[in-house]
């Protein structure tokens, strides 16, 4: 026995815990439900391979880091053996990362998005689909063939002309928008939520019955292939092509990239867009594009030496939910939240996320006490998604909505029959209400107030500077002297008072659709604002205007226009807009400067990066001549601009036969209308 013995005992202790701790979450992640985020798999996958790394000796061909998927775990499929192995791919985590695969790995490339969702293997032979299997380890997977037969993205036969045999890989998926409500249906059937899409996708494709795979309203998309005779593409490009012309659902978001900086520019994109894809999404996957340098690299045990995959920082993750509060907002709705153990997610540390209302909690299935999963998507705020219920003890309990407001005790109710949420109905003198509706006049959408955040609106309240927003424009440094948030030690009016009153004073002058923003009235922001605004040029005439006139108003109709003349039925609501109009706010709109209406009664979308605006200076240009700025492609948009890395709207807009503007041709209706364009045609 050497001296190092007890030593290498200890590592091999080590190398086992850690191994077994990857093996069984690798096991729950494609034979179960996961009770851990793929972004702490990751880190903890990432460990083994720094420990192996540091100790070559259990780098051995059992280690799950040499080893693809997970054993078929399953009695109730047959066991397959696919024609072609099936692999998994290598991550990178970093720009640098990335930089040193394609320094060694030459293009051109292929750019796609790595979907989460569940991996399928698809057999065609002269054309008719004859075998579906799912990843399994690789090697064999679990024989799906009839699950697959009723996702309708899955042709049973192929179009055209088809080779006498074609494996495809594809990956099966649930849309983010399908998934609420198939849980919501999974409750009411008694079963236990989902967690996220990726998870109910995967339970989708082992069901017994068929008939329950419809339900979970799967769909696919091909990323790859695998034996095939009588089909020999010379690129991957190539092969996605004639699979799209089979019939093949593919994904539209492939682009082909000649360059290394190319393919770091499409990194860069997809980590600020990944929400603008149809699925979900947690990198972009690199692919050398000809087939004989594919070859020529080779692979790995596990993984192809010619595709990576790039990983972007996790937006989900999976934490404690220690309690459920309520918020009150500006206009009195009661919003649930989560109360959550602190955790690390998207750039930040998360400690709290909405839940919406008392009913979307009963739709998502959480208890208090929960492990739940949280998303934090880019910048909106996080959310809890749904419960790892597979982790409950028993000591978990339901939330129970109050009936009283929590910060001023009004009983809360519906604003009217049907409505989800409730209500606080103090609107007058609500703290919170109050607070919130001074932060929100001050958003970039309103009169733009900088000095006053969160932070100042609700101590301008609570320290009794003011009863409500109708005297904001009246306050004086006297005013301020008494709050907390704009006094330095001394007592004293500090630099963020006297900025405020500043702004205040330069608010003033804000467009008449800016100081309707501001008043908080329920259903009118920016857009319904800025046409009655555009109509009546005046808030005399806006109170004095029918409700039938109103509702008329392009881009208003009758539930808006009852809800503005409710609105002013109230005598504080009035007292707030003389209090202003005293203080010196405009209260009509100055005309003369006009712009042109060049876009009155067009619906414009716009998709992509536009060299010459911002989204917000998009929206501002189309909106300021007449026109709507729409988020979806419909039959009825008129125009769709496309910029630089455009998604899923430029497909929907050619599948639709939508006219497509590129920058120039979007300045030039800017400018002079449709009628422009045909001197650029």
């Amino acid at each position: 026995m050497t001296d190092n013995a007890p030593e290498q005992q200890d590592l091999h202790r080590q190398w086992d815990e850690l191994a077994e701790e990857v093996r069984h979450h690798r096991d729950l992640y494609y034979n179960g439900q996961p009770v851990i985020s793929d972004a702490e798999f990751d880190t903890l996958y990432r460990r083994l391979e720094a420990f192996e790394e540091a100790h070559p000796e259990f780098a051995v061909p059992e280690s799950p880091t040499k080893q693809v998927g997970a054993p078929v775990a399953s009695t109730v499929f047959a066991d397959v053996t696919h024609l072609e192995r099936m692999m998994s791919l290598d991550n990178v985590f970093s720009p640098d990362e990335m930089q040193e695969w394609l320094d060694k790995t030459p293009g051109p490339y292929l750019t796609e998005l790595k979907i989460d969702g569940l991996s399928i293997d698809l057999v065609y032979e002269n054309g008719k689909l004859t075998r579906a299997a799912t990843r399994g380890d690789g090697r064999v997977g679990e024989d799906i063939t009839d699950n697959a037969k009723v996702i309708e993205d899955i042709p049973h036969e192929l179009e055209g002309e088809a080779p006498a045999l074609v494996e495809i890989r594809g990956e099966v998926f649930i849309r983010p928008e399908d998934f609420p409500e198939l849980n919501e249906l999974r409750i009411a059937e008694g079963g236990k939520p989902f967690a996220n899409p990726r998870n109910a996708a995967a339970g989708g494709l082992r069901q017994k019955n068929p008939e329950d795979v419809k339900k979970r309203k799967l769909r696919m998309i091909c990323h790859g292939i695998g034996a095939r005779e009588g089909f020999a593409p010379k690129t991957q490009h190539e092969a996605y092509e004639q699979l799209a012309a089979w019939g093949l659902p593919v994904s539209e978001y492939t682009k082909r990239a000649v360059t290394a900086a190319e393919v770091q520019k499409d990194v860069a994109y997809w980590a600020d867009h990944r929400h603008d894809a149809i699925h979900e999404m947690d990198g972009l996957v690199v692919k050398v594009d000809p087939i004989d340098a594919q070859r020529a690299l080779g692979a790995t045990s596990r993984a192809p030496r010619w595709a990576i995959a790039y990983k972007y920082p996790p937006e989900e993750v999976t934490t404690k939910l220690k309690d459920i509060a309520v918020s009150i907002g500006r206009t009195g709705r009661a919003t649930p939240f989560a109360v959550l153990e602190p955790v690390f997610v998207s750039g930040s540390t998360v400690s709290m996320a909405t839940l919406h209302n008392q009913h979307e909690v009963k739709r998502k299935g959480v208890l208090i006490g929960d492990t739940v999963v949280v998303r934090k998507a880019g910048e909106i705020i996080p959310e809890v998604v749904g419960p790892v219920a597979d982790l409950r003890d028993g000591t978990e309990r339901e939330f129970v909505f109050p009936q009283a407001c929590p910060v001023c005790g009004t009983t809360l109710a519906p604003a009217k029959e049907g409505d989800a949420d409730w209500r606080c109905p103090n609107t007058r003198s609500c703290p919170a209400q109050l607070g919130a509706r001074l932060e929100y006049l001050a958003s970039r959408g309103a009169f733009d107030i900088e000095a006053l955040g969160e932070k100042g609106a609700h101590d301008l309240i609570t320290s009794g500077v003011l009863e409500d927003e109708g005297c904001l424009f009246d306050l004086t440094e006297n005013d301020l002297e008494k709050s907390n948030a704009y006094t330095r030690k001394d007592g004293q009016i500090s630099a963020a008072g006297k900025k405020l009153l500043d702004n205040l004073e330069k608010a003033k002058d804000a467009e008449l659709w800016r100081v309707l923003v501001a008043l908080s009235i329920r259903h009118v922001g920016p857009t319904a604002a800025r046409a009655l605004a555009a109509r009546y040029k005046s808030m005399q005439a806006l109170i004095d205007a029918p409700l039938s006139d109103l509702a008329e108003t392009d881009g208003v109709g009758q539930i808006i226009a009852e809800s503005f003349k409710a609105w002013f039925e109230v005598d504080w609501h009035r007292e707030i807009v003389r209090k202003w109009a005293e203080a010196g706010v405009t209260m009509e709109d100055a005309g003369g400067e006009d712009l042109p209406q060049t876009l009155a009664g067009l619906t414009v979308v716009v998709t992509g990066t536009l060299d010459g605006f911002s989204r917000d200076e998009v929206k501002e240009a189309i909106l300021s001549r007449g026109g709507k700025a729409a988020g979806s492609v419909s039959k009825k948009t008129d125009y769709v601009v496309v910029g630089e890395n455009a998604g899923s709207k430029a497909a929907k807009a050619e599948e639709l036969g939508r006219p497509i503007l590129n920058e120039e041709q979007f300045v030039a209706l800017l400018e002079a209308g449709p009628e422009a364009l045909g001197a650029l045609a």
